[in-house]
């Protein structure tokens, strides 16, 4: 059964998934250390109503990095995170979101899409639960698979503060 819509809170580091109106499923999430904010460069979450543009990763192995939304070969392990502990880890599957809102999230300098915001695997899964992201929505990689598995391109996403 497909996930009809994931509601994010920036305040709570949470994300559920939602599927005939009812709460299937709470992740642990990490949203940006710099907080919501919906301009260009600012390195912030964007708020308001979203929706999933683009899947990409299928098949990938567990702990793919992918850079540009293309799979580099690596397999992010322990060793190589800790050689390269500043890197922005882009893991295993991304969704990519886009805005809904003109004005407010979508086209100019506010747009998420050309923002290149995603929810996407992180190696830092101790941190899940603490703002400590570029903007993006990062999620344990394990339950990235699940949810990229149980939703399509369209699938409404609501960030709220």
């Amino acid at each position: 059964m497909q996930i009809e819509q994931l509601r994010v809170s920036i305040s709570e580091q949470r994300m559920i998934a939602y599927r005939n109106g009812h709460p299937v499923k709470d992740y642990p999430i990490s949203t940006a250390l710099a907080g919501p904010g919906e301009q260009k460069n600012s390195g912030c979450t964007p708020r308001g109503e979203h929706y999933i543009r683009a899947r990409i990763g299928h098949g990938l192995p567990l702990y793919a990095v992918l850079r540009g939304r293309r799979w580099t070969g690596e397999i992010c392990t322990p060793e190589l995170y800790r050689q390269q502990p500043e890197r922005d880890w882009i893991l295993t599957r991304i969704l990519w979101l886009s805005g809904c809102e003109l004005g407010h999230n979508r086209l100019g300098n506010v747009d998420t899409f050309q923002r290149y915001i995603y929810i996407h695997g992180t190696p830092e899964v101790e941190r899940l639960g603490q703002p400590v992201s570029h903007g993006c929505i990062r999620m344990d990689n394990h339950e990235l698979i699940e949810l990229f598995n149980q939703v399509t391109a369209g699938t409404r996403v609501l960030i709220r503060e």
